[in-house]
């Protein structure tokens, strides 16, 4: 089946007003899919040594957020920085990807729910002044398509060709 030229894969009708929340969409797809393999996959004892790094990893990184949340908690949420549109996408994108729900990702980005709520609602908003905004504009499927691989890259990195320690 020969690929169609780059020019002539537009999104189909209507799609530019669903692209961001189709975006979020396909991430969360893909954390049950990663999911799904994940828990079907044998871990082998050679890689204890891996998991122990990797855990170890965790524990810094886990501290650091915590005292770094903590500064953040001193500040009153009035006068905490706004996050802007492409953050706040990039917000909604990674609850998505991690399965979070809105209280756990209001406890983590230190927002309210009804902000994660209200954000949620209002990904099919257009126009520059929209509250939610992808980096760059979406006009044809490919783009689509490159735009929700970048981000299962950065989100899902378990996902892709290579695989570590499974037999087909």
């Amino acid at each position: 089946m020969a690929i169609p030229p780059r020019s002539s894969l537009p999104l189909p009708p209507r799609w530019p007003l669903r692209v961001r929340s189709a975006a979020v969409h396909a991430l969360s797809l893909a954390r049950m899919v990663l999911t799904t393999a994940l828990g079907e996959q044998k871990t082998p004892n050679s890689a204890a040594v891996r998991i122990s790094r990797l855990t170890e990893e965790f524990h810094f990184l886990n501290e650091e957020l915590r005292r770094k949340d903590a500064r953040m908690r001193r500040i009153p949420a009035q006068r905490r920085p706004h996050y802007l549109p492409i953050e706040r996408l990039s917000i909604l994108e990674l609850r998505a990807a991690r399965g979070l729900s809105q209280a756990q990702t209001s406890e983590r980005m230190q927002i309210t729910p009804a902000t994660v709520a209200s954000w949620t609602k209002r990904l099919d908003e257009e126009g520059p002044d929209s509250l939610v905004q992808m980096p760059v504009p979406v006009n044809r499927f490919r783009d689509f398509v490159a735009y929700i691989v970048k981000k299962l890259k950065v989100l899902c990195p378990a996902m892709g060709k290579a695989r570590s320690g499974t037999s087909t």
